[in-house]
């Protein structure tokens, strides 16, 4: 009989903070930009320039400790993590080590069988984000581009209490909307500005001690992230299943491989001769300043979710789907501001709106749309200026670009036509055009009435009232 296996993972997340300058300097932290263009003495590490601490960080940081139910360390400091790397200018990276800003908290996920799971956080800690290499092949070198060196970030060390891919997702989800939401980093993986590293061990099912754990980078995506704790937890089962050891290091995924290759050994603290920043002073965090972070925090996911069924009777899924982004909760509560109809909100947004996004590989920060164009062409629906088919193709141009939605139904001749000799002529048509439709309604087929109101609508290019029609046309066929 085959042993059965735990697998037992940690992450450390880091995260870009949303601030527009540099954490220990005033360059640019905007995403893109000609190679060294956001570069300057002190984030490109020339001899004799002295940084100073952005105080937007140590906010940011704090308001996300906060979050996550940390203990905030009101005296803390700045240490030297030393090591030798092309993209690392200064030859040490400014880091957290021994004070770090936060410690000791926790995030609640929901598992795969619904359960609510504490993850807990070990430590989170500010430091500084080192370049970028590119390599190119062509030319056979590798260029260095130090706009990203000296961008802010926070890490978050979670605790290994983590135990599949799934509950990993979960936490990772957690953490980048509850971010969001604070508007402390986008958060957009693709673009760097969060990511994990997964430090993953296994063990025999029922054991108490861990397992010699493998740290694994180059996770760009949640998809690419759940992909490589599945295949590395399967090579280390194989290792031990075949009585090897399984060696402390630190791997490279390959997503288009799906599989790892060693990069190095694990180092420990040590290794990096960690030493407090002889040029930064310890920052001192007063209770005010912990009390004014509090007093600004938003309303979290959570929260909102709650509020949204309670104040709007809204269903619990519809909750949740609306919150998942930050924009589309934002753009949701404003129209429903504006046109008191929280259900027609929620029903536009969810599926037309993330069909669209869908189809157009879209995030909701993307949309044209406005919440006064989508609390008017709900008011254009109420008040039968349009149908519901004529106000999908407004909300189409709607979501592209925004534009008053009664400006562009006059525009195109989309209103809906209220005369009733018009339609009441259209319908004869229809029936006189449609015989055999007549004499199966007559005689018990009730679905060919649905053909008749189908044409009709035809006839008038969709600007009529379904409902409207399907009466008339029952009336007519009645009186014949």
């Amino acid at each position: 009989m085959s042993k059965q296996y735990e697998t037992v993972i940690g992450l450390e997340v880091h995260v870009e903070l949303a601030t527009r300058t540099k954490i220990f300097c005033s360059c640019s932290t905007r995403f893109g930009g000609a190679p060294n263009t956001h570069t300057c003495p002190v984030c490109t590490g020339m001899p004799g320039s002295l940084p100073v601490l952005n105080r937007k960080v140590v906010e940011y940081a704090m308001a996300v400790g906060l979050a996550a139910n940390c203990q905030i360390n009101q005296l803390c400091k700045f240490d030297r993590k030393n090591y030798f790397y092309p993209d690392n200018p200064q030859n040490y990276q400014i880091s957290q080590l021994y004070l770090p800003i936060c410690h000791d908290g926790w995030v609640e996920i929901e598992t795969a069988q619904g359960q609510k799971k504490k993850i807990g956080i070990h430590e989170i800690h500010m430091e500084e984000d080192a370049g970028k290499l590119i390599h190119d092949e062509w030319e056979d070198c590798s260029l260095v581009d130090y706009n990203r060196s000296g961008v802010p970030l926070i890490e978050i060390v979670s605790e290994p209490d983590m135990r599949s891919a799934d509950e990993v997702i979960a936490y990772l989800e957690k953490l980048r909307l509850m971010i969001q939401y604070l508007g402390a980093s986008d958060c957009k993986l693709q673009e760097g500005s969060m990511r994990a590293d997964v430090n993953l061990s296994v063990r025999e099912a029922g054991s108490s001690e861990l397992g010699t754990r493998t740290e694994m980078k180059n996770l760009n995506s949640f998809k690419a992230i759940a992909r490589a704790i599945e295949g590395e937890r399967q090579r280390q089962i194989e290792l031990l299943e075949d009585g090897k050891a399984v060696t402390q290091e630190t791997r490279r995924w390959d997503d288009n491989k799906e599989s790892s290759k060693p990069m190095r050994s694990k180092e420990d603290a040590k290794d990096y001769r960690y030493f407090p920043d002889p040029d930064l002073p310890p920052v001192v965090i007063s209770d005010q300043w912990i009390e004014k972070v509090r007093a600004a925090q938003p309303e979290l996911r959570d929260e909102k979710m709650e509020r949204y069924q309670k104040e709007y009777g809204l269903p619990a899924y519809d909750a949740s789907i609306l919150t998942e982004s930050k924009a589309m909760a934002d753009l949701f509560e404003e129209t429903v501001k504006l046109c008191k109809k929280p259900k027609e909100a929620s029903n536009w947004l969810m599926v037309e709106a993330m069909r669209l996004l869908k189809e157009k590989a879209m995030e909701p920060e993307e949309m044209g749309l406005s919440a006064a164009s989508l609390a008017a062409l709900i008011d254009m629906v109420e008040s039968k200026e349009i149908n519901r088919t004529i106000a999908k193709t407004v909300f189409q141009e709607m979501f592209d670009q925004d534009l008053d939605p009664r400006q562009y139904v006059k525009d195109h001749g989309l209103g809906m036509v209220s005369d009733d000799g018009a339609l009441k002529e259209a319908i004869a048509r229809v029936i006189e055009e449609n015989p055999q439709s007549v004499a199966d309604y007559k005689s018990g087929k009730t679905k060919a009435m649905g053909y008749l109101v189908g044409q009709t609508m035809k006839a008038m290019k969709g600007k009529a009232d379904p409902a409207s029609v399907s009466s008339m046309v029952k009336e007519m066929l009645e009186q014949m």
